[in-house]
Parts: C-alpha cells; structure tokens; sequence
C-alpha cells in the first residue's frame, strides 16, 4: 500500500468509525427464493462455467462455486472460494471441493456445498432495475452445520475497469467495522476509481500491517455462524463501486458505508423486483408448447440468455456478444457490445416479439454509425475511458453494414413501424450507400476491402470476395429496395432492385463443377474453393437461394460437415481443416443456425430439424441455460476459450425453431402471415402464445386433422390478416375481411418420416445418423441417409392417412411405427438410400 493510499484509509477511519458502530449491518432473515417451472438442476461439474448477468452487474464463475464479481464495467474481486472449520472437527474443508449441484432459474442461480458435517448454500442474483449506486449483482450466502463454524470466504480484490481502459497497479484494501460485522475499503492509485466488499458477522482475515515485508494476501471474510442463531439468515455479499465524481477520502467512503447498509436492507426488494421482473417476462414474448418438452424449455432459455445479454452503458441500453469468466484478465468473454452480433440476433427478438429491446439495441448501433455509413464492430463498456478511436476495433468488420439495412427491413415487417424507419432513414441510407462505394475490383458486390467479412484469419491470406458478404449485399440491396417503396423514394426503389437483381447470377458464378459453392471469390477472378458453411446465409431471409445447390445442401447435411452437436466451419476433408481452429474447422452454433434454416428453406425438413436440436441440446450442456461460442470439431466439447454464454448462439436456437419448424414469417405491413411448417413427424399438435404482430398478439395453434394440417390464430380484436401458406412471399396487401380467428389449411403428405432422438456425451466423436438428402415427390419419399457402418436405425414413421395399400419401401422395412434402416458393413460412415412409394 502507498503512503498516499495508507494516509487517506486512516483518515477514512477516524471519520467514520462512530458512523459504522451506530448503524445495524446485521445476516438478514431468509425469504423464499421463486420456484420456476424452468429451473435446470445438475450436478456441478467443477470445469464447467455459470453466467449470473444483468443490466448492470454480473457474477461468472465455475461450477465448483468459484466466482467473479463484476459492476460494469468494472471488475471488483476474482477468485472467490469458501472453507470451513467446524470446531472441535479437526480438519478444515474446502467447500468448492464439496460443490454438488447447481441449480439455474432465471431471476437466481443456487450451488449448493454438501458435505457430511455442513451445507452451504450459495445463491446468486443480477439485480434488474437497479439504480447506478446499488449493487450490479449480489451473493448471499446460508449455512447450516452440526456444530459452530467458521466460514471463510477468500478472494483477491481487483477494482479495475474493464480492458482496455488503463489500469492503476495493484489495489489496497483496509478493513473497517460496520455493525456486525465489516467490509475492505478496495482503492487503486486513481482516487476516482474505489470501492467497498463488505459482509455483515464477518471478521478480516489476513491483513497486513504496513510494516510488513510486501506479499500479496488474497482477502478474507471470517464469518462465524452459530447453528441456533444463523441457520435461517443469509450472509450478503454486498460490493459497490465508489461515486467516480468524487474522490475518495473521508466523506466518500461514510458515504459508501452508509449505501452498504442500505443495500443490506434492501436485499429482500432487490430480489423482489429482479424475480418479479422474470415472473412477468413471458406475459407479452412468444413461448412455444409442443410435444418436445425440452424444446419448450430450451426456446424459452434462449429468450431469457439474450436478455441476460444486455448491459446499461449510462442512459443507453446495448446488446453484448458473450459472458464467459475473465479469471486473472479483465475481459468477460466477449462481454463488449458488438454490431454484427446484435444484428443477427435481432431476427430472434424480433421473432419472439421483443420490440422495446430492439429499438434500443439499434439505437445504440445508430449512435455509433461511422459518417459515411459504417455500422460498428465492438465497443468496449469501458471506451469512454480511453480514446476508443484509436483502437482498431470499433468499425474492423465489413458485414454489420449490410446486415444492419436487412435488420431493418425485418424490423418494420414485424412491428409495422415505418415512422421508426422514416426518422432513422438517413441511417439506413448512409449504409446502403456504403455498400456501393466500396467494391474495390469493380465487379458489383461490396467486399472484404473494408474489414473482414466472416473469417478474421485465412490461409494463405484474407479474402478479396467472401460468398457470405456478397449473399449478404444481394439481400441488402433487396431489403433496402422495399426500404425505399415505403418511405416513397421512388428514384432507390428501381435502382436498389437493378443492383440486386444483378447481383443475384454472379452467386451463382461461385458453382463449381462439383456442385459445391466455393469460399471466395479472388481479384483474378478466380475461386477459392475450400468447402465452409458460410454460403448458407444466402438463404437467410428466404427471398435468395443459390441455385442448383444439392451438392452444397447434401454436404453440409453430412458428417463431412455437421457433427453431432452441430456444424463445422469448414469441411472435415479439407487440407486446411482443423478441428480446434477459430475459423478453419471449429463448430459455431451460430453457423449450425444458418445451416439448420437453409435446409428447412430449401425443403430438407429432416436435416434442418437435426441441426436446430443440435444447438437447442447446448442449452444444458456447460453454461446451463445459455449457448457456448464454438467447440471442437472432433469432439463434444467446448473450447477452452469458448464464451459459454454467447448471445447469437442463443439466437440460433430461436431462428430456426421459429423461422424453420413453425415456418413462422410476420408482415404487418402486408397484414400477412407467411406460414411454411416443418413439424416433426411425431408431433400431432403445437402452440405458440403471444405471437409477435405488431403492437399486438396472436395466439396460433397447428393440429393433424385427417390429412391435413389445420392451423388458427386467434387475436383480441378482429383484423384482416391472410395466412400464406405457400414458399414464397406475397408482397401485396391482404383483402381479408376483419376477424378475430383466422384459420388455414395444409396438406401434409401421406408418410412422413421422423429422425431418431440419439445421444451424444462429451468427449464423443460424430456417431448419429445424417440424413443428406430428402426429397420430396406426388406419391414416393426419397431419403439418402449415413450411419456408422454396420449400425441399425429405427426411424419414426407416421401415415397422416391410412396406411396406403400399395405402400412399398426399399432400403428399408417397417417394424410398426417405426422405420428400420440396416447400414452396410464397412469403416466409417456408409450410405444407404430409402424410397418409400405410395
């Protein structure tokens, strides 16, 4: 500790020493904690992560109970850990060690430490609507043990902002008495950047006096619990940021003490309004109730993890990419706001109905927006506190541009808000025009010249023309046509079509003669053709496909490319393929979601269904509840550095369930709803509640009635609306009468075909059945399915009419209900093609 810190820590003493005696710091008596339908309970597994965040703070940790603690943007303590002595029990106990199970429901996550002599039970909550001088997130603690106990909560103060603002040396902490019990005065060299960790019955652990030889000590809480007196109180964990607008010194620092009082007070309201908050959230966003329980669960956790995902950054409110724990950094995963990432999760939370949250995650985009029409890559929540300018992040990448002109597109079919596109259209003109001016070989199509389009690395070097960008700029230039129609700038509609239109058949110039869609496009005009997933966003917004694509479709159907727990980056049987590469062959579910809607929109129901559940499965897997950012390509696990709690990865649960299986597309404008389901073949019914209209709801069910699938949606109010049950869009206006029920009718066909519901455990190589192909004709199915050589299969198969007479299958034979599938004998996976004629 310097002087400079020792002499303002004894001032703060003497000036508050009567002030902390006075005022009651006490454990505060349980309240019950909500029970939610939607609890994930498991047992603790010590390597994996949990993600406790909010607006404001949050708590990352391990499942050992290991924890950080953040109020954004600062980190104040890391490396958190519990032990125990039990008097007259002759060995201390390692409470992490004990760690036994965690249970993650949406307003509290609980660990629980068991062992044979104590239990301590550690609940974590991120505050929702707290104000800036109330906690960001809390910790409270409750114990039970046979016998008087010391519990020790050990941790390493930090009280840093987070990267890359500038950093202040090594904090100093001091202990002053607050009722009870106490709390560390944590201060750097800054004199505006402080704060307080305190714990009502605690004692200081070690605390070194200033004489001694300098050590690093981690801080201590000693927290003595007597089992007649405490079993039914919690300990908080209070941690406060200081008032950056003052420095710290004595008036400062009662003025802290006296807002950890009042938070200890507080913590039964600060719960309250957090669970309250959560106990409202589905009143008003979409749910689905199928025969798939654990899609109804995993739909709805998606929902929650992406509003976790959002961060107050003063009076704004911007989306973040990742949560992931910082251990002895000072970045969060990617817990920066990023462009891109918000825009492609945007289509989810317009989906489920989210309005509020969208405008104000675009708004922060449009603050951000470069003068000459570049969307913002990253933004650090600690920029204001360095010249961010100079770093080379904030406009690195080339896609949120066009991205954000698709967004918006899809923003005001599904709310109708064409005021919001009227007051922002120079925004979303500047970007357009962006797009234009910068195609530095002349060919039509914007390109990577101005930062990267998808992959930030490649060999031998970066790409001149990825086909992701240039699919890209085709539904751009689109999206911005329609822009232009509905804000009556004439002159843009045609011209923004021209270059649409024109770019449409150069796509299809990245055909190679195998089939399959090549990567890039070079200045020479040449192609690299190293097969990737990323051309599978040409069928993002369903108005663009590329055209004789089976090969690439099949492909990315097979083991080549999708694994069991989702999609590759590149093919498995390219040279440059690495199964633990960012960009070269890593499984993103983020593409897994890109890949799952284009075989739903290119009519491959069967692998579309497979590579949504494989994202849909991430859900209970590490961070419970959210998505991880990528894992390995060989094995099911995450990589080490994966944000276990990544937004788009949520979001990519939520597109292809709702945009794919249901075939769910809204235009309020059109007073239309474009419907093109895909339902598994063992589901006889489905329901969505709250489907997003606007300003308004529908109720919508689907149900198997002989042959056919009768679909209704109900409103409050009768309105016209005309259900669309055909592929394409219907751009023109709906002549319906108003009503408040509005019912379609979908043949089904005679036999449908399911896939089986198979496991996959951590550590596992690709073993489950693909289903490359699927096609579809008046009286016969014809399915090109793989499987580890020699292995049986047992398919669902359902007749939505009687059993057809003339039924015959090759390949294949019906064992009841179900499909039988024998895989020759071989290494590897065989192939084996099934044709059911009827």
């Amino acid at each position: 500790m310097t002087k400079a810190k020792l002499f303002i820590v004894i001032q703060f003493l003497l000036a508050t020493f009567a002030l902390a005696q006075e005022k009651t710091f006490e454990p505060i008596a349980k309240f019950p904690l909500a029970e939610s339908p939607l609890k994930i309970t498991q047992l603790a597994v010590p390597k994996r992560p949990f993600t406790v965040a909010g607006e404001r703070g949050a708590v990352l940790g391990q499942q050992d109970g290991s924890f950080e603690l953040w109020s954004f943007p600062y980190k104040l303590l890391q490396h958190a850990r519990l032990f125990a002595e039990i008097d007259g029990y002759g060995v201390p106990i390692d409470l992490n060690q004990q760690a036994s199970t965690i249970e993650v429901s949406p307003d509290h996550t609980t660990i629980t430490y068991a062992h044979h002599a104590i239990t301590v039970k550690q609940e974590m909550f991120s505050v929702r609507g707290a104000t800036d001088d109330e906690p960001g997130a809390l910790v409270l603690f409750s114990i039970d043990a046979t016998g008087p106990t010391t519990v020790t909560l050990q941790f390493e103060p930090v009280m840093a902002p987070m990267w890359p603002a500038p950093q202040y040396g090594e904090p100093g902490a001091s202990w002053v008495p607050i009722g009870s019990g106490g709390g560390f005065i944590i201060a750097s060299d800054n004199p505006r950047q402080y704060g307080i960790v305190a714990m009502p019955q605690a004692s200081s652990g070690v605390l070194a006096p200033y004489q001694e030889r300098p050590k690093a000590h981690p801080l201590e809480f000693k927290i003595r619990f007597d089992p007649k007196r405490d079993r039914d109180r919690y300990f908080p964990l209070i941690a406060l940021l200081g008032d950056s607008k003052q420095k710290i010194g004595a008036a400062a620092q009662a003025s802290l003490v006296q807002n950890v009082i009042a938070t200890a007070q507080r913590v039964p309201a600060l719960y309250e309004q957090t669970r309250l908050y959560y106990a409202k959230f589905f009143d008003n966003r979409l749910t689905i109730d199928s025969p798939d329980a654990s899609l109804n669960l995993a739909t709805r956790w998606a929902e929650l993890a992406i509003d976790q995902s959002q961060v107050r950054f003063h009076d704004e409110t911007g989306l973040t990419a990742g949560w992931f724990t910082s251990a002895d950094s000072l970045r969060p995963g990617y817990g920066w706001f990023f462009g891109r990432d918000t825009l492609w999760t945007l289509y989810a939370i317009h989906s489920y109905g989210d309005f509020d949250l969208a405008r104000r995650a675009l708004n922060f985009l449009i603050k951000r927006q470069r003068p000459d029409g570049k969307i913002m890559h990253e933004f650090s929540q600690s920029a204001d506190l360095v010249d961010w300018q100079s770093f080379p992040y904030m406009y690195a990448a080339a896609d949120s541009t066009p991205l954000f002109v698709m967004l918006m597109e899809d923003y005001v079919r599904s709310t109708g808000d064409v005021q919001y596109l009227q007051s922002h259209w120079d925004n979303v003109t500047r970007a357009y025009q962006f797009t234009r001016q910068h195609d530095s070989d002349g060919d039509g199509i914007y390109d990577n010249s101005q930062g990267t389009g998808w992959v930030e690395s490649w060999p031998p070097g970066g790409p001149n023309q990825e086909l992701y960008l240039a699919s890209l700029d085709q539904q751009s230039a689109e999206a911005y046509s329609r822009l232009a129609s509905l804000t009556s700038h004439e002159s843009e509609v045609q011209a923004a079509r021209k270059v649409a239109d024109a770019i449409r058949p150069k796509l299809a110039e990245y055909r190679g003669n195998d089939g399959l869609y090549a990567f890039s496009r070079n200045r020479d005009g040449s192609y690299d053709r190293t097969p990737t997933i990323f051309p599978s966003v040409a069928w993002w917004t369903g108005r663009l496909s590329l055209p004789n694509a089976d090969s690439t479709l099949n492909r990315w159907a097979s083991h080549e490319f999708f694994t069991d727990w989702g999609a590759r980056a590149v093919s498995a049987e390219s040279p440059v393929y690495d199964a633990i590469s960012y960009h070269q062959g890593s499984v993103w579910p983020l593409f897994t979601g890109w890949s799952s809607l284009a075989q739903y929109r290119a009519d491959r129901a069967l692998s579309g269904y497979a590579q949504m559940m494989a994202n849909l499965k991430l859900t209970f897997l590490q961070d419970l509840g959210g998505v991880t950012e990528l894992l390995s390509g060989d094995y099911y696990e995450p990589l080490g550095r994966s944000s276990s709690h990544q937004m788009w990865s949520s979001a990519m649960v939520l597109s292809p369930a709702l945009r794919g299986l249901i075939g769910l597309e809204v235009d309020v404008l059109h007073h239309r709803v474009r419907l093109n389901p895909k339902l598994p073949a063992t589901w006889d019914t489905v329901s969505l509640q709250n489907v997003p209209y606007g300003n308004g709801k529908l109720a919508m069910t689907m149900s198997r009635r002989n042959g056919e699938l009768e679909v209704a949606f109900k409103s409050p109010e009768p309105q016209i609306l005309c259900v669309d049950s055909q592929p394409t869009f219907d751009d023109s206006d709906c002549k319906g009468a108003p009503s408040a029920t509005h019912v379609a009718h979908i043949k089904l066909p005679p036999v449908e075909v399911g896939i089986p519901d198979e496991e996959t455990l951590p550590g596992n190589r690709t073993h489950q059945l693909k289903v490359i192909g699927e096609t579809h004709g008046d009286r016969e199915l014809k399915l090109n399915l793989e499987s580890p050589a020699g292995t049986l299969k047992l398919l669902p198969i359902r007749f939505n009419l009687p059993r057809p007479k003339t039924l015959k299958v090759e390949g294949a034979s019906i064992d009841g209900n179900k499909l039988a599938v024998q895989f020759p004998k071989g290494t590897g996976y065989t192939n084996q093609q099934v044709t059911i004629h009827w």
